[in-house]
């Protein structure tokens, strides 16, 4: 198997204890900017994965992430931000990791070596072909992330990833691969860096697009956001203002009428009569 752990080469910089701030700063932000560019390489691959994803939601399915350490945390992130920006169920998107919710805050000594606990922790969701799990590691070869894919293929059940090496055991599990090939990190094996970037930048892509094409926005508006604070009051208020060409009193008593972008623009014709 030709695979190559470039996630783990040495950085091309070395003596970094001897850089001053200024040099520091530069040199991560100029590794910083090939991100992007790694990400545009892979847009087929990340659009061949979404349509799967949209075609499964369209038919009531979910979509899991699963990852240990930082790749499971930013699958964890992407997954909780779905409800509050798009008003779906917090049971449409999962996010998982190795080791448990503690793990979010606290590493789990060994828990991303596990053969078996991957699938375990899928299985208490019920999962089923009608849903997506999509696995998250950097280097391509945590066992956690591995072994439930594995069982996932067993299963029928879609599989995609999100990996920084090419041709890694991961990759050439999932069904539906994604690589972003970010290169060696600033500080070296550090793939919070640069490869997390990669990850939280694909990540931002599979659920916004995918609940775009569900229906979750209306122009450019998240019209289905959830109304939590003041600062989400006052957005939904102007969304409706400019859509409706309303005042801001009425906006807002429309608004706390039906508590919902959508249902006011929805119902404003009906409200009227």
């Amino acid at each position: 198997m030709d695979f190559t752990k470039t996630t783990e080469q040495d950085s091309n910089y070395n003596h970094l204890e001897k850089m001053n701030l200024s040099d520091l700063l530069k040199n991560i932000n100029n590794e910083d900017k090939t991100v992007p560019l790694a990400v545009e390489n892979s847009l087929p691959q990340i659009e061949i994965l979404i349509k799967q994803i949209v075609g499964k939601l369209k038919k009531g399915g979910r979509l899991f992430y699963i990852g240990a350490g930082t790749s499971g945390r930013l699958g964890i992130l992407d997954a909780s931000e779905c409800p509050p920006t798009f008003g779906v169920s917090h049971e449409l998107v999962i996010g998982l990791i190795a080791g448990g919710d503690s793990a979010i805050r606290k590493a789990v000594e060994f828990a991303e070596d596990s053969l078996t606990q991957g699938w375990e922790d899928l299985k208490t969701y019920n999962i089923s072909k009608n849903d997506v799990v999509v696995g998250i590691a950097a280097s391509g070869t945590t066992p956690y992330v591995i072994s439930a894919l594995e069982k996932c293929n067993e299963n029928g059940i879609i599989t995609g990833c999100i990996t920084c090496n090419h041709k890694s055991p991961l990759s050439l599990t999932a069904k539906f691969p994604i690589e972003v090939i970010v290169g060696p990190e600033f500080v070296t094996g550090s793939s919070r860096m640069k490869a997390g970037t990669a990850q939280k930048l694909v990540l931002n892509m599979i659920t916004t697009s995918t609940m775009i094409q569900l229906g979750h926005i209306k122009g450019n508006k998240m019209v289905d956001m959830q109304l939590s604070n003041n600062k989400l009051v006052d957005r939904g208020v102007k969304m409706i203002m400019s859509e409706l060409k309303v005042s801001q009193i009425e906006a807002e008593l429309l608004l706390e009428k039906h508590e919902n972008v959508r249902k006011v623009i929805q119902n404003y014709n009906y409200d009227k009569k």
